[in-house]
C-alpha cells in the first residue's frame, strides 16, 4: 500500500530520536469517541522518561499521566531498521500489556511522519503519527485517523512534552508482578544453537556474551538486551516481556539489532518456579508451534530453553539452550562472577 514511506535508502537515521532522551512533563489532549462525529476531547498531565536501548541505535518511552478521564500508562518501544532506514514504533498500555500493530516511518527535515492500518470499531483505518517542533527542550507528538484511504485525517490524539532539566531517572520498585525479578541485573551468558532446526541437524554453534535486565512500568514489565559472539558471528538481541493483569500472563517480545522489527509474542506464565511459553510462528515457510521454558532458577543463575514443533506439539526439538551466571559486582571494582560452563 505504500504506507512506509518507500525509497527512502540514502540516509541513515539511527540517531533521529537521540534530541528525546531524558525526562519531560507531557500535556496529553485525546478525543474521546474518533470518527464518529464526537467533539469532545479529554485532557491528562503526567510525564515522560525516554531512556537508549541497543546504544542509542533504539529507544524505550515510558508515559504516565492523570486527567478526568482517568490514569494512563504507556511505552513505546522504538527500533531502527538498518537495511530499510525506517523506524518501527510498538505501543503498549499496562492495561492490557500487548504491543500494538507497529506504526513504520521516517524523519524527513526535522519532521517525523509513521503511518499504519489498523481496526477501530470493525472497520479498517489507517493511522498517521507525527512529530513535529522538534528543539532540544520541546517537541509535539500528533496521531489522527483516516477513514476514506487517506483523503482526510482526523486528528485523536497530541501530546506536547517540555523537557524536565537535572532530573534522574526514577528506580523502580512499586509493587507489581515479580515473575521475573530475577533476572534484574547483568548477566553472563553461554548459548547453544541448533544450526538447521527440524531438518535432522545435530550441527550446534556456541556462543558466549552478556546480558542486561531492567525494570519497566515500576517494575511490571522489563527489557533485556543481550550481546554474544561465536564461531557463527555476532547477536544482538533484545527481549520485551509485559505482563498482563487480567490474563495473569506474560507477553515476550523478541528483535534483534539485523532488521529492528519485533516478532510474534510468546505467551504463558510461570507455575512452581518453571515458567511455560507458547506462540505458532513461520519457519521455512510453514506454521510451527514454539515453546520456551524458563527453569533452574537461583538468586544467581538461569536456564532457559526454546523448542519447536511441526507436528502439533506431539513432539518437541529443542533448538536454543541459555545458561546465564550473575555478575556479581558493578563499576568500580569490575569483578565479576566466576562462570562455569552449565550442563546442557
Amino acid at each position: 500500500m505504500g504506507l512506509a514511506l518507500q525509497g527512502v535508502g540514502q540516509r541513515d537515521g539511527q540517531h533521529d530520536f537521540d534530541f528525546e532522551i531524558g525526562t519531560w512533563k507531557t500535556h496529553l489532549s485525546r478525543l474521546e469517541h474518533p470518527l464518529t462525529g464526537a467533539h469532545r476531547w479529554v485532557e491528562y498531565d503526567g510525564t515522560t522518561v525516554v531512556s537508549k536501548v541497543w546504544d542509542g541505535r533504539a529507544n524505550l518511552v515510558e508515559l504516565k499521566a492523570d486527567g478526568a478521564a482517568g490514569h494512563f500508562e504507556g511505552l513505546n518501544l522504538r527500533l531502527y531498521n538498518p537495511q530499510a532506514h525506517q523506524w518501527s514504533l510498538n505501543f503498549a498500555s499496562s492495561s492490557g500489556g500487548a504491543l500494538s500493530t507497529p506504526t513504520v516511518g521516517e524523519f524527513k527535515n526535522g519532521r517525523g511522519e509513521f503511518y499504519d492500518q489498523e481496526t477501530l470499531n470493525g472497520r479498517a483505518i489507517l493511522v498517521r503519527f507525527v512529530i513535529t517542533s522538534v528543539t532540544p527542550d520541546e517537541c509535539r507528538f500528533e496521531q489522527a485517523f483516516s477513514d476514506d484511504a487517506g483523503k482526510t485525517w482526523e486528528v485523536n490524539w497530541v501530546a506536547k512534552d517540555t523537557r524536565v532539566k537535572g532530573l534522574a531517572e526514577e528506580s523502580a520498585g512499586a509493587p507489581g508482578n515479580h515473575d521475573f525479578d530475577f533476572e534484574l541485573g547483568s548477566w553472563k551468558i553461554h548459548l547453544k544453537r541448533l544450526m538447521h532446526p527440524l531438518t535432522g541437524s545435530t550441527t550446534w554453534i556456541d556462543f558466549d556474551g552478556t546480558s542486561i535486565t531492567r525494570r519497566v512500568w515500576e517494575g511490571r514489565a522489563q527489557i533485556e538486551e543481550f550481546e554474544t559472539d561465536g564461531a557463527a558471528g555476532h547477536i544482538e538481541g533484545l527481549t520485551l516481556r509485559t505482563y498482563n493483569p487480567q490474563a495473569h500472563q506474560w507477553n515476550l517480545y523478541w528483535a534483534n539489532s539485523k532488521d529492528g522489527t519485533v516478532g510474534i509474542p510468546t505467551v504463558g506464565e510461570f507455575k512452581d518456579g518453571v515458567g511455560e511459553f507458547y506462540d505458532q510462528e513461520p519457519y521455512n515457510g510453514r506454521a510451527v508451534l514454539c515453546r520456551f521454558i524458563w527453569s533452574r532458577i537461583t538468586s544467581n543463575s538461569a536456564h532457559f530453553e526454546e523448542s519447536f514443533s511441526d507436528d502439533g506439539g506431539k513432539t518437541w526439538e529443542i533448538w536454543w539452550i541459555t545458561h546465564q551466571a550473575r555478575v556479581s559486582a558493578l563499576g568500580g571494582s569490575g569483578s565479576t562472577a566466576h562462570f562455569i560452563s552449565p550442563e546442557f
